[in-house]
């Protein structure tokens, strides 16, 4: 199947889906969460005087996660599926997604001149466990 699910969807469809998509506690961000508490590790949630509010923030390790959508923050990996921009509306999407990549960079960052050491996590890369257990492994690592 070519394009995109949203551009097969009339424009209501579309906004209602799209204002149903919330920005924290999101699945991929639940499943990080769990995983990591039962490996032990404590953190704080969407650290609000930190740019960009990390998802996690574990101060014993100077470590922040990002736990990214893969369409939201434009995951440029060949293999991931949900990446892809809609054929619809293409320039505002296009913009949208590249706002966001520049965001993210900056407040990453600043968030390394503050010391912090930053991981980001993929969407996508929950499919596969050794992508969980080589972050953990990346936080515990001093």
């Amino acid at each position: 199947m070519e394009g995109n699910f949203l551009d097969m969807i009339s424009k209501k469809q579309r906004s209602h889906i799209m204002s149903s998509i919330k920005g924290k506690n999101t699945k991929p961000e639940i499943i990080v969460r769990s995983f990591l508490h039962r490996q032990g590790l404590r953190f704080r949630l969407h650290s609000k005087n930190l740019p960009g509010q990390p998802d996690l923030v574990f101060r014993k390790y100077n470590a922040v996660v990002f736990v990214n959508g893969c369409f939201w923050h434009g995951h440029n990996e060949p293999l991931c599926k949900n990446s892809h921009i809609p054929k619809t509306n293409f320039e505002y999407w296009w913009n949208k997604i590249e706002r966001n990549k520049s965001r993210d960079k900056q407040n990453i960052e600043i968030l390394k001149q503050l010391g912090w050491r930053v991981f980001m996590i993929w969407e996508c890369e929950l499919k596969n466990h050794c992508f969980l257990l080589k972050l953990l492994a990346s936080i515990k690592s001093e």
